[in-house]
């Protein structure tokens, strides 16, 4: 290539990178569009920390599962400085989906990295806890659900349907446990950083349930249960274990649960006043140890979860 040839393209690159840098500079600068933030208070506060740090653990647990899923690897690949040197996940591996349902986990699998590296900017983060993402896990998981031992043992990785469904045991905890800790935040940073992940969960949950939704009397093979008897009973399980009265519905439901005591149909699950419903940590941990006791870990999290809440309960 020539040097007038050189300095061409140099000269189009450099006025490209100005113009881009220019435009970047207007927006942030632009006085139409303030950042919200009031001018006076505090952006973190000491309080917000732990509480906002609990949630790092569901975090882990949904960028893992989408992670390899929907690419075979998971965040030591994609972003190996957020583990921190914390264990690999057992059992996780590549799932058998469709390109329609690859297309949808791979997008929540990075929206789930973007959200550790926020709440690492913002409150930190600390080592990941070890994960069970085993096959073996999300039996036992559906075994309880239904109280008797599924023939053959459900294996999410088997095909788009199980996936969807062994995904519809998860981002939900985290929906309404970030519904729970809202109230008791303080620092205009911290809920700006909670209202942006308990958006982004909720719609991933949606997602989850209106695929199930359109699904819901379709068998599941090889059972003879539809879908909508699948998140009735995974419904049931976390309000069992969460012990806490009903905050988990399936699709389907009766209208005195529906909608203004009118629908059957379920596809946002929601109160009486068509709420979220709210989850406690201690709440949370019962459900996602599978054990219904937030003091004896187990499911997935076999060594317990990580950061200050969840490691006063193990004491």
């Amino acid at each position: 290539m020539s040097f007038k040839l050189l300095f061409i393209h140099f000269l189009v690159t450099y006025m490209v990178l100005s113009e881009i840098f220019l435009m970047s500079f207007s927006y942030t600068t632009n006085t139409n569009c303030p950042s919200g933030y009031p001018k006076e208070g505090v952006g973190v506060e000491k309080e917000d920390v732990d509480k906002m740090q609990f949630a790092v653990n569901l975090e882990f647990l949904e960028a893992e599962y989408f992670l390899w899923a929907s690419y075979g690897f998971g965040l030591d690949v994609v972003a190996p400085n957020l583990p921190m040197s914390g264990p690999p996940p057992i059992g996780a591996r590549k799932a058998n989906l469709d390109q329609l349902t690859n297309n949808i986990i791979m997008e929540f699998a990075n929206q789930e990295v973007g959200h550790l590296r926020s709440l690492n900017s913002t409150v930190g983060v600390f080592p990941r806890p070890l994960l069970d993402l085993s096959a073996k896990n999300f039996a036992k998981i559906f075994d309880d659900a239904f109280g008797h031992k599924l023939v053959p043992p459900f294996d999410p990785y088997r095909d788009s349907l199980s996936y969807m469904l062994s995904c519809y045991v998860i981002p939900y905890v985290g929906l309404v446990g970030y519904v729970g800790t809202n109230p008791n935040i303080n620092g205009y940073e911290t809920k700006r950083l909670l209202a942006g992940l308990l958006g982004v969960e909720s719609g991933q949950d949606a997602v989850i349930r209106m695929y199930l939704y359109e699904r819901a009397t379709k068998l599941v093979p090889p059972y003879e249960y539809t879908v909508a008897d699948f998140t009735s009973r995974i419904s049931g399980l976390r309000n069992k274990l969460g012990n806490c009265g009903i905050k988990d519905e399936g699709v389907y439901i009766q209208p005195p649960l529906g909608a203004e005591n009118r629908t059957r149909s379920n596809v946002l699950s929601a109160n009486f006043g068509s709420l979220s419903y709210k989850r406690t940590p201690a709440e949370i941990l019962r459900i996602v140890y599978g054990s219904g006791d937030e003091h004896l870990p187990g499911g997935f999290y076999p060594k317990g979860a990580n950061g200050k809440i969840a490691k006063e309960f193990l004491k």
